[in-house]
C-alpha cells in the first residue's frame, strides 16, 4: 500500500504517503461499497459514525473505511477527489513527498454541511470549514473549480455556470 495511518498534527489520526507521488497520480481509490441508508444504518457499536461518512451524488451516503476515513482536511490540500470510470480517486494536486500527510479540502464537492473549526495549520487556513463550496470566497471557488467532481457540477449546474460566467 502506498499510504499508512498515523498520528496527525492536524487532527487525531492522519494518512501519510509511504512513497512520493507526482501531480495527477492516484494516491488512493476510495471504497464506496458501504452505503448508509434507512435499510443499512450506521452501527455506532461497531465504530460507525457520521463523521466517517461521505456525501455523494443524488444524496448517496457511504461509510468510508480505513485508511480513507482518516484523510484530514486542509486549506492548502495536496490531493482532491475525482470520479473516473465509476471509482473515486484521490489524486495528487501537487508533488507529495514520502512521509507527507495526505489532505484534501473537505469543502470541495460539498453542497451543504456543518461548519466547524479548521486546525490544518496552513498559512492560508480559513479558520473554519464553511457549510458549502458556494460559501467559500469567490477567488477560492474559482481556484477549486477545476477540481470539482462531475456529479457535483451536474447537480449544481446553474450555480457553477454562474461562477464561470463571472
Amino acid at each position: 500500500m502506498s499510504v499508512v495511518t498515523g498520528p496527525s498534527p492536524i487532527h487525531g489520526t492522519g494518512v501519510f504517503a509511504t512513497r512520493a507521488f507526482a501531480p495527477g497520480e492516484t494516491v488512493l481509490i476510495l471504497d464506496d461499497t458501504r452505503v448508509v441508508d434507512s435499510a443499512h444504518p450506521l452501527r455506532p457499536e461497531l465504530g460507525e459514525f457520521d463523521y466517517h461518512c461521505d456525501y455523494l451524488a443524488a444524496g448517496k451516503v457511504v461509510l468510508m473505511p480505513s485508511p480513507e476515513r482518516h484523510i484530514n482536511s486542509s486549506c492548502n490540500p495536496n490531493t482532491y477527489v475525482k470520479t473516473r470510470a465509476g471509482l473515486r480517486h484521490v489524486l495528487a494536486l501537487r508533488p507529495i513527498a514520502a512521509g507527507e500527510e495526505i489532505t484534501y479540502d473537505y469543502i470541495i464537492n460539498t453542497g451543504l454541511g456543518a461548519v466547524w473549526q479548521c486546525r490544518c495549520g496552513a498559512a492560508r487556513c480559513r479558520g473554519a470549514i464553511v457549510a458549502s463550496f458556494f460559501d467559500l470566497p469567490r477567488d477560492l471557488q474559482l481556484e477549486y473549480l477545476p477540481l470539482l467532481d462531475d456529479w457535483f457540477v451536474e447537480e449544481h449546474a446553474a450555480r457553477v455556470a454562474g461562477l464561470r460566467a463571472g
